[in-house]
């Protein structure tokens, strides 16, 4: 059974950081890529950044070029997204999916990811 299951997410102050991590089972880990997911309350999905299976190639939204960095760790099947500078619109549900690096996979089943929650607000 496939699972994505992240975590860090907290409530914190605008211009904070936080480290989100997801750690997946039920799949060959490093043969795929990995994006990150974001929804925010009462809106729809948006991609937020993705790396390729190897983690030498990484892509991000402009909504958060240059304040997020993603990395992985294959050994540890584990994939992080650490969030700098935050915003009050980064407020979301975070989640990772498999299969894509530049945008929400084709076919991502929710049921598949487990998200958490981070909420900036002062």
């Amino acid at each position: 059974e496939v699972q994505l299951v992240a975590s860090g997410g907290d409530l914190v102050q605008p211009g904070g950081s936080l480290r989100l991590s997801c750690v997946a089972s039920g799949f060959i880990f490093k043969n795929y890529a990995i994006s990150w997911v974001r929804q925010a309350p009462g809106k729809g999905l948006e991609w937020v950044s993705g790396v390729s299976a190897d983690g030498r190639n990484i892509f991000y939204a402009d909504s958060v070029k240059g304040r997020f960095t993603v990395s992985r760790d294959n050994a540890r099947n584990t994939v992080y997204l650490q969030l700098t500078s935050l915003k009050h619109e980064d407020t979301a549900m975070y989640f990772c999916a498999k299969g894509d690096m530049y945008r929400i996979p084709a076919g991502w089943d929710r049921a598949e990811s487990q998200g958490t929650e981070v909420t900036v607000s002062s």
